[in-house]
């Protein structure tokens, strides 16, 4: 994704105390889907979910806030198995944690970190804001996991009928 989201002044004044810290730097230390970093792919989930939430009335700075620490966890999820349930359920949690370590979080944001896996899981959202960011996650996550397969078929398809030219 191509998101212009350092010139949304905004949007920077919402999470520039937490995007720069050495927490959710690391992120970009971990694979998330196919092309993205667990900080890209952050960084996607909380600058569309906060222009949602501007478009729809809701707590735009909430939302950037919580969809940036969505996933601040420091393991790779495809590997990493829990006796406490699964990754979908034991890494929001675990995000809420280490979010709280950086920064006070609102009820609003802790249900918007806690509910993202809405689907997954059981429990629904309480908030429209966290409503957003589920949803703004699952389509960050089938596009970063699907976009380098179209890209590469497409090559492969032009490429095929430029050479039968």
């Amino acid at each position: 994704m191509n998101l212009n989201w350092q010139n949304d002044q905004e949007y920077m004044s919402y999470v520039e105390d937490l995007i720069y810290t050495e927490e959710v730097q690391r992120l970009a230390e971990f694979k998330q889907h196919r092309s993205e970093t667990r900080l890209s792919h952050s960084i996607n989930v909380s600058y569309l979910s906060y222009r949602l939430a501007k478009k729809w009335n809701g707590d735009a700075k909430a939302t950037a806030r919580a969809g940036l620490l969505h996933d601040l966890f420091f393991y790779d999820w495809r590997d990493e198995k829990f006796d406490e349930g699964t990754h979908a359920y034991v890494h929001p949690r675990m995000a809420v944690r280490n979010a709280e370590k950086l920064t006070d979080l609102s009820d609003l944001e802790k249900d918007i970190i806690v509910k993202h896996m809405w689907l997954a899981t059981i429990a629904p959202p309480k908030y429209k804001e966290s409503y957003i960011v589920t949803f703004v996650d699952k389509y960050c996550a089938l596009y970063e996991g699907l976009s380098p397969t179209y890209y590469s078929a497409k090559h492969k398809f032009v490429s095929f009928f430029s050479m039968a030219s």
